[in-house]
């Protein structure tokens, strides 16, 4: 494909996290009092032997670095992979200077279940694979000396940690997201509070002509008595130019975790505005003793407005704003779940490429750094929990435990508008296990955010399941097309919610269809088969010509999103020619290669001028006469079939979309341009008729 103009992607904000390390190296990041050290070096593992899987099982301790899983090549083999216990320890020199600090291990991501230990000393456990966690170890160390540090992990499934199975995505094992040390004086921002930042930013009565913000610090006080001390807060702007300053008096007692708050005003403001501007201050809370700097933490702050209109669709700072969406899984071929952060900004980038201006990180909590470039590129989000697909009766715990950790350690990043709290899990009766458990979610939920929307989504078309409505957004899962129907029948489905629930939020949670880029065909088939070894590429096309047509029709659908960006590992699935698979991607599940379908999205939500012509990869063609589809958002392209122009083009289901019926091809070689835009942008493809 040729496209004159590419749009440069907007330039990435640097994260603002304090305690977000980048490096894998082992480095030191000052600020005042507090250090923040990368870890991610010079580990070593080893898997442990174990009944279920001993064949797979590996007792040799290997060198690695962090971010590390050992499922990076088995899960995707479809032979089996190794579920079960396994050992990370390494070397760690505490610095003498530590002795009298208070000093912290904080873990990014470990799947699934973990247990610390220092110098064989038990320290703590955790579960769950996609939160962080953080223990104080200062009592365990051995300061100016080499100290063990051990961690003890299982990814086999488990009735009381969610996700409970491995039957929708797998559950990687592994230390796969960074990990560092936080080292502070006695007088601390909190670090252990479900390994959040310590401080919470919320923001009300927000305009362009002003907004209201609140700080909420949590301390604590380790020294021997109580200390007189001052909290101050400062905003910058993206210049870093101080535009506001709060500074009060805070006594800090011995006793317990205690919280401050401070309220600030800005004038004017210059607001976020999604993809368009997303325009970030900083906020930086320090803790002082006289100008000492004893604690220091800082956070982006995004003043923006977000609201879900019932009918009318999404508003950003009261202007309507569509949620282009799609969902994004974490792992890649030969990686696994344990990508580096350029690896996560790469996929943000074809996201963005696209045109998406939303994303459902589903479905579980994704990497911090994937927040923060999220924040800085503008992108409107949905975080949720793992609580998916089936139930146990035992998970209850776990995930409301998790809930908390997702919302208090991503509560400041202004691009999250809504929290999810079960995907596909149903119930028979309104007094159901699950839907109580969900009420409670949402109770949780509005505690610990009353200014985020909640979500719950259904596999189900109708809106009056017991499980739904326990939200305030009711997320709908319909594959038309698919697993039911035709492709068509969204437009059934849409229409008769439209007209008997016309007061409810409603989001399009999942659309899509599997492809397989090595299998072309040149039928025009109105269903698919999910349990078949052939999914052409040509159908997924299809399928989202026509929903996409469907859904742009209907602000009803506040929130759209496609299921999936990118292809990726379903431990059970056998379909398509490639076990272990699924291919509803809009991207291979190596990166290299955009499908059809992303590029008719592109057409549509990127209005970047562009022209594509599909079926580029069905290029061994039997039919002398063919229909030839063009993507153009720069007017009626020009079609030339062997030198020849071809007339008679049809517009499709949006106004990116033009149909070239019965066009003829001659044996051998076909040479097919299409040209818009005054002939400047153009794409060329090359078939060959047997």
């Amino acid at each position: 494909m040729m496209i004159k103009c590419g749009r440069s992607l907007l330039v990435l904000a640097a994260s603002m996290m304090l305690f977000h390390t980048t490096a894998r190296s082992q480095t030191k990041v000052k600020a005042a009092a507090r250090q923040v050290i990368a870890i991610n070096n010079d580990w070593q593992f080893k898997k442990d032997a174990n009944r279920r899987d001993a064949a797979l099982a590996d007792l040799k301790w290997k060198n690695i670095n962090i971010p590390h899983t050992w499922n990076d090549k088995d899960i995707q083999s479809g032979n089996g992979f190794y579920a079960g216990d396994a050992t990370y320890r390494k070397e760690l020199q505490v610095d003498t200077n530590w002795k009298g600090k208070r000093v912290f291990i904080r873990f990014e991501g470990v799947g699934s279940e973990s247990r610390l230990y220092v110098n064989e000393r038990f320290i703590g456990e955790h579960k769950g694979s996609y939160s962080a966690f953080a223990f104080d170890i200062s009592y365990a160390l051995k300061y100016g000396q080499k100290n063990k540090i051990e961690v003890r992990v299982n990814n086999q499934e488990r009735e009381d940690i969610i996700p409970i199975n491995n039957r929708l995505f797998p559950i990687y094992g592994g230390i796969y997201r960074p990990v560092s040390l936080i080292v502070t004086n006695k007088v601390n921002i909190a670090v252990t509070d479900f390994a959040s930042p310590g401080i919470y930013i919320s923001q009300k009565n927000i305009s362009a002509k002003s907004a209201d913000i609140q700080l909420k610090v949590k301390m604590e006080n380790k020294s021997e008595k109580a200390a007189a001390l001052s909290l101050s807060a400062k905003i910058y702007d993206a210049a870093g130019k101080l535009v506001k300053e709060e500074n009060s008096p805070v006594n800090v007692s011995t006793q317990g975790e205690q919280i401050f708050t401070q309220n600030l005003n800005l004038t004017n403001p210059h607001l976020w505005n999604g993809i368009k501007d997303p325009y970030l201050y900083k906020l930086v809370a320090r803790v002082l003793d006289g100008n000492q700097v004893l604690d220091e933490v800082s956070q982006p702050l995004g003043l923006r407005k977000f609201e879900m209109k019932p009918g009318k669709g999404f508003f950003l700072n009261d202007e309507p704003y569509r949620l282009l969406g799609v969902c994004r899984h974490q792992d890649k071929q030969d990686e696994g779940n344990a990508l580096s952060n350029e690896q996560h900004v790469a996929d943000l980038k074809d996201i963005r490429e696209m045109g998406a201006t939303s994303i459902r990180f589903a479905h579980y909590q994704q990497s911090e750094y994937l927040y923060s470039k999220c924040d800085s590129m503008g992108f409107v989000i949905w975080a949720e929990i793992p609580f998916v697909n089936a139930v146990s009766g035992k998970e209850a715990a776990n995930a409301q435990h998790q809930l908390r950790e997702l919302i208090r350690q991503n509560y400041n990043h202004p691009s999250i508008y809504v929290w999810g709290l079960h995907n596909e899990v149903y119930g028979k009766t309104p007094d159901d296990y699950t839907a109580v458990l969900t009420r409670d979610l949402d109770d949780i939920a509005k505690t610990e955010d009353p200014d985020r929307y909640t979500v719950s989504v259904s596999g189900y078309g109708e809106m009056d399941r017991p499980t739904n409505l326990n939200a305030d957004i009711q997320g709908m899962n319909r594959y038309y097309g698919w697993y039911e129907g035709h492709i068509g029948d969204l437009e059934q489905w849409v229409s008769g919610l439209e007209k008997k629930y016309p007061d409810n939020r409603l989001v399009l949670s999942e659309y899509g269809v599997e492809a397989n880029i090595d299998q072309q065909e040149e039928l025009s088939r109105d269903t698919g088969n999910p349990s078949g070894q052939f999914w052409p590429e040509a159908y997924q096309q299809k399928f989202h010509e026509i929903q996409w047509g469907i859904i742009e029709k209907h602000p009803y659908i506040a929130a759209s999103y496609v299921w999936n960006m990118f292809d990726f590992a379903v431990p059970p699935a056998n379909g398509g020619g490639v076990p272990a698979r699924n291919m509803k991607g809009l991207i291979t599940y190596d990166r290299k290669v955009k499908k059809d379908a992303f590029y008719w999205y592109k057409a549509n939500w990127n209005p970047e001028p562009m022209v594509y012509i599909a079926g580029r990869r069905n290029n061994k063609r039997v039919n002398a006469l063919t229909t030839v589809t063009v993507y153009s958002n720069t007017g009626t392209p020009e079609l030339m079939v062997n030198g020849k122009k071809v007339t008679g083009v049809k517009k499709g289901t949006t106004a990116a979309h033009y149909v070239f019926e019965k066009v003829k091809l001659k044996k051998g070689k076909n040479s097919i341009e299409a040209m818009a835009g005054k002939k400047e942008i153009m794409d060329r493809v090359e078939w060959n008729l047997k």
